[in-house]
């Protein structure tokens, strides 16, 4: 028997104290309720769990900014809304223009009321924001992050809604050039000087004469002007194949004897001059460049629209609304009509939008909650079976306290052989 060293007293001692740290981890999870408090817990389980942490929570703020997205695309559609009421508005009184039972002063009431819709046509083109943002001046080009991880957006682009955007403004297109294969993205573009520009006032190219030059060294010729002139604009359609000229604004053309609508010119087999058609109805020819209307007033087309001499096959369009005789107001009737096939495009495509990213969130909370259930599953605690745990050590814990007293009563034997 020996005394300096109590060896069943140790071994007691040593177990007491793992069954009361097992007995203190146990109530550390259950006070927490997760299984992983440290990372010496479970190293590995920690490392998966904060990468599915990080998922989560990329995923709820893209759901988020979805959510931000489907509001401006609201509130950009809700302002297209109002546009096209105040279209089919100034439609009706085209309609009612074109008719003769109207005065030449009833037709200057008429026109006043179509000037004063077609500026809160550009007031609402200007105005409408988001979080400070213009959406309909066809500035707005942007990006919506709607996934967790880096490249995962949708790309969002608004077309210029202003009424002269719309073809509502005097003005005429001269030509449009097929095959241009620009790098410029669909939208318009105004010369500014020798400068071209979008429309948030970036320098793209250069103008000089009837040719645009573009920053990729590219060129866009328009050969039946008489020069391109600030103001101008140009519009780019079909993915940079296409670019059509409109000619600025020219002061007085609502007394002009052509128009708005569209128009063919065609050869008559005269020799000398060539008849000019909107859409079936004969209403002038033109010899060079000078128009004769059916009625006997004429137009020089040089100087009110820079256009050189039109040949057999050409097709020009004037814009504008004009009520001030019926011929007039019957063309604005079209080109009312095609602003409001424009505005209808950007609504559809503003509501395909805005559907899209309503399924994005849809699929970005579902699988927000499906990660966080298998992170869950790694970093949660069971309740039921931890407090089976700690009961267990709590158990083994006050064994081991009662076994300490009897190891500690050995070496009091030892006094019995002293008697």
């Amino acid at each position: 028997m020996i005394i300096n060293h109590n060896i069943s007293a140790l071994n007691t001692y040593r177990q007491m104290g793992v069954n009361q740290n097992e007995a203190t981890g146990s109530m550390e999870k259950l006070s927490s309720g997760l299984r992983i408090n440290k990372a010496s817990d479970d190293a590995a389980g920690l490392s998966i769990s904060e990468k599915m942490r990080g998922q989560i929570r990329g995923l709820d703020q893209a759901s988020r900014n979805a959510q931000d997205g489907v509001s401006l695309i609201q509130t950009a559609e809700g302002a297209l809304s109002e546009t096209q009421n105040i279209l089919q508005r100034m439609r009706e009184l085209s309609v009612q223009g074109s008719n003769d039972t109207n005065t030449a002063d009833d037709r200057n009431q008429i026109q006043k009321e179509i000037n004063e819709l077609g500026k809160e046509i550009d007031r609402i083109a200007k105005d409408s924001e988001f979080n400070t943002q213009n959406l309909l001046d066809g500035s707005f080009k942007g990006s919506f992050q709607i996934g967790a991880n880096e490249g995962q957006k949708i790309d969002l682009s608004i077309g210029a809604m202003s009424s002269s955007a719309l073809g509502l403004n005097s003005g005429v297109e001269l030509q449009t050039v097929t095959g241009a294969g620009t790098d410029l993205l669909n939208g318009t573009y105004t010369v500014d000087g020798t400068d071209l520009k979008d429309s948030a006032g970036n320098k793209v190219g250069t103008v000089s004469a009837d040719t645009v030059t573009l920053a990729d060294t590219s060129n866009i010729q328009f050969d039946k002007t008489s020069g391109l002139a600030s103001g101008d604009t140009i519009k780019i359609s079909d993915n940079g194949d296409t670019a059509t000229l409109s000619k600025a604004e020219v002061a007085g053309q609502s007394n002009s004897v052509l128009g708005a609508g569209s128009y063919d010119v065609k050869d008559n087999g005269s020799g000398s001059n060539l008849d000019v058609f909107k859409g079936d109805t004969k209403v002038g020819t033109v010899a060079g460049t000078t128009f004769t209307a059916t009625d006997g007033t004429s137009l020089e087309l040089g100087t009110t629209y820079g256009m050189n001499a039109p040949v057999d096959g050409d097709s020009f369009s004037i814009n504008g609304i004009d009520v001030s005789n019926g011929e007039m107001a019957e063309g604005s009737i079209t080109a009312i009509d095609k602003a409001l096939k424009f505005v209808s495009e950007e609504r559809s495509k503003l509501g395909a939008s805005q559907n899209r990213l309503e399924h994005t969130i849809n699929n970005l909370n579902t699988s927000s909650e499906n990660i966080t259930a298998a992170e869950s599953r790694i970093r949660d605690v069971d309740m039921a079976k931890e407090m089976m745990t700690m009961t267990k050590e709590n158990i083994k814990a006050q064994a081991a306290q009662a076994m300490l007293a009897q190891a500690n009563q050995a070496p009091q034997q030892v006094l019995q052989l002293l008697r």
